[in-house]
């Protein structure tokens, strides 16, 4: 109990020490109010105290607001505004002018494993490449190989490659054309050759074009193929309907010959036959020596 007590005692102390230390602080410090760029007659708040505006804010529960905030609140307000960049008429021509001096290859088959990476890379030796285009193969065919147990990657049909002078794809339509693809034995490609041609006149604009034209007609052969798929559709629909009441008719036929019972029954339905009698005329026969008289002076 006395350790207790002792310990006790010198908590005690030491807070006193502090309270004597911070008083000594505040009382040397001397700062006036000029400093703090407060003027004569301003109520000034004790550390740890609040004003009457802050005092009655906290009253009402409101929250401290800073003029820092309504800054920042009308930077938000106010959105930038994006800049338009637009294109000089210099820059434009430049553009052109680069484009009517690239030229373009065709390339009539593209070996099976070979992609668009593949043919950049060995075609970059020539000469710089700005665009390649290659065709995918048609979606039927790729299943019909893999359900023969063929490979199931994509293969290519044929592309263009556009090169940034016309004097590259020139040297490599004229040099590379029926060659080697690679001299290299142990390559996938050592035995498949290029079917290259350069494309005198030919612009990537027109290939773009082409494309879309392509894209264009697929979709139409899509829709008159639709529209033909529909149209067989509601006429085997209408047959049936037909069919439907044809059998309802039928039946209706079945029941009243069981319940009337009379009738000659076919083979084939089992329905009763009605007979139709038709009333016909007899013919007109008179003496044969009149007849034959008539038709003799007929003649005469």
């Amino acid at each position: 109990r006395k350790s207790i007590y002792h310990h006790k005692n010198k908590m005690g102390r030491k807070r006193n020490t502090r309270k004597d230390e911070i008083s000594d602080d505040d009382s040397g410090s001397g700062s006036s109010s000029h400093d703090l760029g407060l003027e004569e007659g301003d109520a000034v708040s004790a550390p740890g105290e609040l004003s009457d505006v802050d005092d009655t804010r906290a009253n009402n529960n409101q929250p401290l607001e800073r003029e820092d905030d309504d800054e920042n609140t009308n930077n938000e307000g106010t959105k930038k505004k994006k800049k338009v960049r637009r294109l000089k008429l210099a820059t434009t021509q430049n553009f052109n002018a680069t484009l009517q001096k690239r030229g373009v290859v065709y390339l009539s088959r593209i070996p099976p494993r070979m992609g668009p990476a593949r043919v950049k890379t060995l075609l970059a030796d020539f000469g710089s490449i700005s665009r390649i285009y290659l065709v995918e193969e048609d979606k039927t065919v790729r299943k019909k190989r893999r359900k023969a147990g063929g490979s199931s990657g994509k293969r290519y049909t044929e592309g263009w490659v556009e090169f940034e002078s016309k004097k590259a794809a020139k040297l490599v339509g004229e040099t590379l054309n029926m060659t080697r693809v690679t001299n290299h034995k142990g390559s996938i490609h050592y035995d498949d050759l290029w079917n290259i041609k350069y494309l005198r006149g030919f612009k990537w604009s027109h290939l773009t074009e082409k494309v879309a034209y392509e894209r264009r007609v697929r979709e139409q052969k899509l829709r008159v193929e639709m529209m033909e798929v529909r149209r067989e559709n509601a006429t085997y629909v209408a047959q049936v309907e037909a069919g439907k009441r044809l059998d309802y008719i039928e039946e209706r036929r079945r029941k009243r010959g069981h319940k009337e019972g009379g009738g000659v029954k076919d083979d084939s339905t089992g329905m009763a036959k009605k007979k139709r009698k038709i009333r016909q005329k007899k013919p007109f026969e008179g003496d044969k020596s009149s007849t034959k008289s008539a038709i003799l002076g007929s003649l005469v």
